[in-house]
């Protein structure tokens, strides 16, 4: 627990810095499309609370940092206050956000999620064109007793070359396919010997410690990986690299949507969700690991804690946009339920049936947050669960 205390600057530094790009980003997303339909912006915030820094531009618009470092939001000009500020040279120019027709509301809600999207696929495309990617041999060099991959079939010495058809190309790719599937089977197809067999594998969910120290409930198969035989890295052109780019984020998407299908069905842990506080203590032990190694030049462990942070980021974006299309009516994806309604109908939705669904939504998110926090809190180590 001393140490999360101690390194509780960094622990903050990590969450704005990560959090703040992704939240800025996605509210760039809200504001960029409403000033294409030419809605009046009343303001642009980075975090909340009052104006630590304020200036407003030629079209009325303040640009707000706020004292509180997290999260972020656009504010529309809607018609009530539009109407009250007639008149005023000062007021925000353009069209009040109540006169834009719902299809253009649903555009401003999705692009949002949408510029999250874009910064996860420019992350992803800047990576893969700097660093390529990484193609080596998965042997298994252990299998623990009484685990799944003993129970199955596997072997030490075997080569794990494809998992439910999908071809292995480095050890990550059978990290993620068993965590992603705790309690259900995987066709595991290994190379023994120069024949193929064909195993049935299901990974078990047990907590245990994590690439970044922390205690979680994970999906495992009980194997040791070997050093790998070979190593490659295949490298791309620009164009190659944005076309990457997109396909890491597509799949990374993919991932998201399985994991909570599997949280949904009961087969994973709900404690696998990570908000803000996971955020940060994830990123305060990627920041330790990276430069607790002296003997490592520091440019070069700047370097790559930079990579190591920039990935983080993606994936961070990549979640919050989803977790932002989720029909809740106090995110994006509830706002889109509201507006198609009124595409559909012709009018908007009761304010009654509105409001209630508003209360109802809060109520949701709020339980969500407790329960996500709280797992966040255990698994930084405060109360002795896992080490710093």
């Amino acid at each position: 627990m001393e140490g999360v205390i101690s390194q509780g600057p960094l622990f903050i530094a990590c969450l704005v810095f990560l959090m703040g790009i992704v939240i800025v980003v996605h509210e760039l997303g809200h504001y960029l499309a409403g000033r294409w339909f030419n809605v009046a912006v009343e303001s642009f915030a980075v975090g909340f609370g009052k104006p630590m820094v304020e200036v407003r531009d030629k079209r009325g618009t303040r640009w707000r940092l706020n004292w509180i470092p997290l999260g972020g939001f656009v504010a529309f000009v809607d018609r009530q206050s539009a109407e009250d500020a007639a008149g005023n040279e000062a007021a925000p120019k353009g069209v009040p956000f109540d006169d834009v027709g719902p299809l253009r509301k649903i555009v401003i809600s999705l692009a949002g999620p949408f510029a999250n999207f874009v910064l996860a696929a420019f992350i992803f495309a800047l990576s893969i064109g700097v660093h390529g990617v990484a193609v080596q041999t998965v042997k298994v060099a252990t299998t623990l007793p009484d685990m799944p991959a003993e129970r199955a079939g596997i072997l030490a010495g075997d080569e794990i070359v494809l998992i439910n058809g999908k071809p292995v190309r480095n050890s990550s790719d059978v990290t993620v396919a068993v965590l992603l599937s705790p309690n259900k089977p995987l066709e595991v197809v290994v190379d023994r010997e120069g024949n193929a067999q064909v195993l049935s594998v299901t990974p078990v969910e047990i907590v245990r410690e994590n690439e970044f120290g922390q205690m979680v409930a994970q999906g495992t198969i009980g194997i040791g990986m070997a050093p790998p035989d070979s190593f490659d890295r295949i490298h791309y052109g620009p164009a190659e690299s944005v076309v990457a780019g997109v396909k890491q984020t597509g799949v990374a998407i993919e991932r998201t949507v399985t994991m909570l299908a599997s949280i949904v069905t009961g087969n994973m842990s709900f404690h696998t969700l990570s908000g803000p506080v996971g955020v940060g203590d994830v990123s305060r032990r990627i920041v330790n690991t990276v430069m607790d190694n002296p003997q490592v030049p520091l440019s070069d462990r700047l370097e790559h804690l930079f990579w190591v942070l920039l990935s983080l980021c993606a994936a961070i974006s990549v979640g919050v946009g989803f977790f932002n299309l989720l029909p809740l009516p106090v995110l994006d994806g509830g706002r889109v339920v509201f507006h198609a309604y009124e595409a559909l109908i012709g009018s908007k939705m009761p304010s009654q049936i509105e409001a209630m669904a508003l209360r109802v939504g809060v109520l949701v998110l709020v339980a969500m947050v407790i329960v996500i926090t709280w797992g966040d809190i255990l698994e930084t180590g405060v109360f002795g669960r896992a080490s710093s």
